[in-house]
């Protein structure tokens, strides 16, 4: 007669140390994630309804690599552009002009543009090609 108790042995995982390690992990991901990005500013835009759609279209000025200049698809000289945008302004009653200037040109380019819609009161944007 086996009269020994009978004794199954279990299997246990201490989990009495899994709090300081959780601790310890949250607190080094915190520091790394403020480390990794000192530099961000925090802001709260505003939020805005749609506004109307505007139906007149801007004029659109085109700079090629070759320094031609295109009001609405005609050529025009940079001496001449001056008085090609304000004729062009009084005639179809827009006061925004979108410029597309080739990527090859310099940037004093574009200023040199962009000093003559600041001197006829002009907003002037500049086009992007969207990233794929």
């Amino acid at each position: 007669m086996n009269l020994r108790p009978r004794t199954k042995e279990h299997a246990e995982v201490s989990t009495e140390s899994l709090n300081d390690i959780m601790f310890f992990l949250l607190l080094f991901f915190l520091i790394v994630a403020i480390l990794g990005n000192p530099n961000v500013i925090k802001l709260m835009l505003p939020n805005a309804k749609v506004s109307s759609q505007h139906t007149v279209k801007p004029i659109y000025l085109t700079i090629d690599k070759d320094h031609n200049y295109y009001i609405k698809n005609e050529k025009i000289r940079f001496d001449q552009l001056e008085p090609a945008i304000d004729y062009e302004m009084k005639n179809s009653g827009v006061t925004t002009i979108v410029v597309k200037i080739d990527q090859a040109l310099a940037v004093q380019d574009l200023v040199d543009v962009l000093q003559i819609g600041d001197k006829l009161k002009v907003k002037m944007v500049l086009a992007t090609k969207p990233t794929q």
